[in-house]
C-alpha cells in the first residue's frame, strides 16, 4: 500500500460512509476552480461532515505526509482551491448548517460550508444584516470567503470579511482543534489568531465553525445607475458625493470596454457618449434615503453625468444588479481564456490606472475590460484572449499592470487572495524579510507543509516575475 492508500484507509474508518471518493469523474470536478490555473487531479476527495472528521483527515495526512487542499465552494479566481500534486481535497461543502442566530448579541454561529447568499437570507429574515457580499454569493461559501478575506460591492460602507469574523473553531495540520476569538463585541486576550487565519487561504488551519458579527438590517435600499462621459468623472463624482456627506454602501464601476460588453443585457438605453458607468446603492432610513438620493443625484450631474437612472422598485433594482453580477461570466463567454486581476489603488488614482489599462491593451493588442468597486479603489482588470500564442502578451500586460499599481501606492490583490496565479508576483510588493517571516509563521502552524502547499508563496521562496 502507498502512503496515500494507508492515509485514506484510516480516514475512511474515521469518517461517515461515502466520505472518501476516488472515482475519476468526480475527482475531475474538484481538479480545478474558477481560475485559469492548470487543473490537477487529486488522489482523493473527502467530504467531511464534522470537526472530528476534519481532525481525522489532517491527523492521517500529517502522519503520512500527504498534502491536503481545503475547499469550500471552489470559486477561487487565483487557483486557491486547485489541488496540489498528490493531494487529498478536503471539502467542507457538507458542513453547511447555520448553528444559530443570536438576536440579543447580534451574532451568528455557522458552519463553513454555508452558501454566503443563504447566510444573508437567514439573518435578514431575523431583521439583521451580514454585509460582506462577493458577487458569487449564490455559489461561494463562507469558508472560502474567510480563506480569501473576501469582500464585494458593499465594502465601501461596511468593510470586508475580517471585520465580521470575530471567532472560530479551527483545526491545525496535526489535527489539533482550537477555539479562537470570542462571541463578544470586545476582546483582546492574547494574539488575534482569528484575524491571522482569515485571509490565510487554507495554509494555516481549516475553519470548521465561524462566529460572525451582525448589524441591524437597513430599513430601505435605493439603487442608481449613472452614465459618465469619461474615466476622470468617476473620481470627481465619488468625491462630490462624499463632500455632501453621502455614504453609499456600493459604488460599482464599469469602464468603456466592459460597458460595451454589458450593453446587450443592460435592460435600458445607454446614452450616446457614455464611456463609463457607476452603479450606486444607498441604504438607511426612509428619511435618510430621501435626502441622500437627492444629494447623490446632484453630485453625479455636477461631475458631468449624462444620465442618472433611479430604480423605482425592487424588481428594477434587481434588474440593474443582474448585469453587474453576471459580468464576469459575460466576459468569459467573449473569449477562450480570461484572467481577472484584482488590484487596489487609492481612490484618487483610479483614473490614471484606467488610462494605463487602455495603453496596455493597445500596446499588447489585447481586450482588457475593467470593472470593480470604485468606492474603495478595487478594480478587476480582465485579460481576454483566444490563441495560445497570445499568452506572452498577457503576461507582459499583467506585469505592467502590477508595476503601475504599486507605483500608484496600491496592492496586487484586494479580495481574491494570492493562490498560485499571483504567487510569482508577491515579491514585487513584499520584501524578502517580510516573506521569510510569513513562511516562519506557516512552519509553526504546519511543520510538514501539508496544508494547501504551493499557495501564496512560490516554491523554495524563489521570486519569479515571468508570468502566472
Amino acid at each position: 500500500m502507498t502512503a496515500v492508500d494507508k492515509a485514506l484507509l484510516e480516514i475512511d474508518r474515521a469518517c461517515s460512509s461515502g466520505a472518501v471518493v476516488r472515482e475519476p469523474d468526480v475527482l475531475e470536478t474538484y481538479s480545478h476552480d474558477e481560475s485559469e490555473a492548470a487543473p490537477t487531479m487529486p488522489e482523493a476527495l473527502v467530504r467531511v461532515r464534522s470537526t472530528a472528521e476534519v481532525a481525522a483527515v489532517l491527523r492521517a495526512a500529517t502522519k503520512y505526509s500527504i498534502p491536503v487542499t481545503p475547499r469550500a465552494g471552489g470559486t477561487s479566481r487565483v487557483g486557491g482551491s486547485v489541488p496540489s500534486t498528490g493531494s487529498i481535497v478536503l471539502s467542507v461543502e457538507k458542513m453547511d448548517q447555520m448553528k444559530g442566530v443570536h438576536q440579543d448579541d447580534h451574532i451568528a454561529v455557522t458552519e463553513p460550508g454555508i452558501i454566503t447568499g443563504d447566510l444573508h437570507r437567514i439573518v435578514e429574515a431575523e431583521g439583521l444584516f451580514y454585509p460582506p457580499d462577493p458577487n458569487s454569493l449564490d455559489s461561494c461559501r463562507l469558508g472560502g470567503n474567510i480563506g480569501a478575506n473576501a469582500a464585494g460591492p458593499r465594502t465601501y460602507k461596511y468593510g470586508v470579511t475580517s471585520q465580521y469574523v470575530i471567532g472560530m473553531e479551527a483545526v491545525t495540520a496535526d489535527g489539533t482543534v482550537l477555539q479562537l476569538g470570542r462571541k463578544t463585541s470586545k476582546g483582546v486576550a492574547g494574539y488575534d489568531l482569528t484575524s491571522l487565519i482569515v485571509g490565510s487561504e487554507g495554509t494555516l488551519a481549516v475553519v470548521t465553525e465561524a462566529t460572525v458579527r451582525l448589524i441591524p438590517k437597513p430599513e430601505q435600499v435605493r439603487t442608481l445607475m449613472v452614465f459618465l462621459p469619461d474615466h476622470e468623472a468617476i473620481a470627481k463624482a465619488v468625491h462630490l458625493a462624499l463632500t455632501r456627506r453621502v455614504s453609499p454602501r456600493c459604488v460599482e464601476l464599469l469602464d468603456s470596454v466592459a460597458l460595451e460588453i454589458l450593453r446587450p443585457q443592460a435592460g435600458l438605453q445607454i446614452p450616446q457618449g457614455a464611456r463609463s458607468m457607476l452603479l450606486i446603492e444607498l441604504d438607511g432610513s426612509i428619511h435618510e434615503l430621501k435626502r441622500d438620493l437627492e444629494r447623490c443625484g446632484e453630485s453625479m450631474f455636477e461631475a458631468g453625468a449624462l444620465e442618472v437612472f433611479v430604480a423605482k422598485n425592487e424588481s428594477e433594482r434587481e434588474r440593474l444588479w443582474a448585469g453587474r453580477r453576471e459580468l464576469s461570466y459575460s466576459l468569459r463567454r467573449k473569449a477562450n481564456h480570461k484572467l481577472s486581476e484584482d488590484v487596489v489603488v487609492p481612490r484618487s488614482q483610479m483614473a490614471p490606472l484606467l488610462d494605463h489599462c487602455q495603453r496596455l491593451a493597445e500596446a499588447e493588442s489585447l481586450v482588457i475590460p475593467t470593472y470593480g468597486h470604485a468606492g474603495d479603489g478595487n478594480l478587476h482588470v480582465n485579460f481576454l484572449w483566444n490563441r495560445p500564442d497570445e499568452r506572452p502578451a498577457v503576461d507582459r500586460a499583467i506585469q505592467g499592470l502590477f508595476t503601475k499599481v504599486l507605483e500608484l501606492g496600491g496592492t496586487i490583490s484586494g479580495e481574491h487572495g494570492i493562490g498560485v496565479l499571483k504567487a510569482p508576483y508577491l515579491p514585487m510588493e513584499q520584501s524578502g524579510d517580510l516573506l521569510a517571516l510569513q513562511r516562519q509563521i506557516k512552519a509553526v502552524f504546519d511543520p510538514k507543509n501539508i496544508l494547501n502547499p504551493g499557495k501564496i508563496f512560490t516554491p523554495n521562496g524563489k521570486p519569479h516575475h515571468g508570468g502566472c
